[in-house]
């Protein structure tokens, strides 16, 4: 007698290919565990940009479901993660989301590691205590750019290698290492961690719902049914778009579409795209923010480089500022989002940029992404909900989300 399908994988048998997911896929716990461990856990997680821990001993915490990952600058000014657990007892070693330290002391023995893990302090263990095998237990660590992305997995996915080598060469024009960080908001959005990214993942939603933001968008750039009304429109977005490429690519800036969303298991997906109006930032005039550009840029108008990356990021790096987005989740129907502004080291707020400019587009963005996401997990909860088909010219990349998130569920879970 065949052994009967779980409920998990039966929902996975059955997806629709084209469809949103169903219902138990947001609204879970028991597959919110399994995104947990086999989603959250197995691959690696874009958590931050490595000025977050700008000085030796600074350190950041993150928290993926029950782990908690202590992110530190080491003396060598090297990123290192950590498991935020004492090797004695268990507890927590750091509960501050960040600080400085000069080691790491647990709060409830005083056993003292150093910023590389090791263990270097442990007080009344007697002379047979073998200190080297208490140390730290590591995290999978690695900074592309400046972007750091950690992996939970015992055996992290290699391919990350194929993500920095094809990625480099986009992100490093703007040197994350010479920014600081401006300002940074978490936001908690009362829906699945997948309708935040499927939003992300289209702009179906930005014309009817996002004015600040579709000030500098063009609004033929992520995808639109053709018609005879709007097919001069497209063309000469399309003309804009290549002379554009050329101008980029002759100042040795890579622009064009690289797409990997759903083909690896590290997926990933870049491109550069013009800005409308002033054509300089995402702004609510779409000039630049700050007067201070990034790295050694003397050209402002380099339209928005975005960077998506499964399953739990995007990144806009424009000439005068980044925006890096995290996604992390908290529960089945619960998100943390946080948003992160990056501006040139030597920038100074009040002369160079002024706070409010460089993050109204985005505040704005996230305060109706919010409600926007918070109304489908209603809706969705509703015994009425059924998938529903996406748009082939709109929600391309919300289907390949779908199907990378599917296949690497299918491929890892029980």
């Amino acid at each position: 007698m065949s052994t009967p399908a779980s409920p998990l994988r039966t929902l996975l048998d059955r997806r629709k290919s084209g469809y949103s997911l169903e219902a138990p896929f947001y609204t879970d716990p028991a597959i919110f565990e399994q995104d947990i461990k086999h989603i959250f856990g197995q691959h690696w997680i874009y958590v931050g940009p490595e000025v977050m821990v700008p000085e030796e001993g600074d350190f950041v915490t993150i928290e993926i479901g029950r782990t908690s990952v202590l992110i530190v600058r080491s003396d060598d000014m090297q990123v290192n993660a950590f498991h935020n657990v004492c090797r004695h007892r268990g507890s927590r070693l750091c509960t501050e989301h960040k600080g400085s330290v000069g080691n790491l002391v647990c709060p409830y023995h005083q056993w003292t590691y150093n910023l590389e893990g090791t263990l270097l302090f442990a007080e009344h263990m007697g002379e047979s205590f073998n200190r080297s095998g208490h140390n730290l237990k590591p995290v999978h660590v690695r900074n592309i750019a400046g972007l750091i992305f950690i992996c939970l997995a015992e055996n992290p996915p290699k391919d990350i290698e194929d993500l920095a080598a094809a990625m480099t060469p986009y992100i490093a024009p703007h040197r994350i290492s010479d920014c600081k960080i401006a300002t940074q908001i978490d936001i908690i959005e009362d829906c699945n961690w997948k309708l935040t990214m499927e939003n992300n993942r289209e702009c179906y939603h930005c014309r009817g719902n996002h004015p600040e933001l579709t000030i500098s968008l063009y609004e033929y750039g992520f995808g639109y049914a053709p018609t005879p009304e709007n097919c001069e429109g497209i063309d000469q977005y399309n003309q804009i778009l290549e002379q554009r490429h050329q101008q980029w690519e002759a100042m040795g800036l890579p622009c064009r579409e690289l797409d990997h969303l759903d083909d690896c298991i590290t997926g990933f997906r870049t491109q550069r795209l013009p800005l409308d109006r002033a054509g300089q930032s995402q702004t609510m005039n779409a000039k630049v923010a700050s007067s201070k550009l990034l790295a050694d840029f003397q050209q402002a108008d380099l339209g928005a480089l975005s960077f998506w990356t499964q399953p739990n990021s995007w990144h806009h790096f424009m000439s005068d500022h980044i925006v890096t987005f995290t996604v992390l989740p908290i529960s089945a129907e619960k998100t943390m989002v946080r948003t992160t502004w990056l501006v040139h080291k030597d920038a100074v707020e009040g002369r160079d940029y002024n706070l409010k400019d460089l993050t109204a587009v985005w505040v704005a963005t996230n305060a109706q992404d919010r409600a926007l996401v918070e109304r489908s997990q209603q809706g969705i909860r509703s015994d009425a909900y059924e998938p529903g088909p996406y748009s082939p010219f709109t929600e391309m990349l919300v289907e390949k989300f779908c199907n990378w998130y599917t296949n690497r569920l299918s491929a890892l879970a029980e």
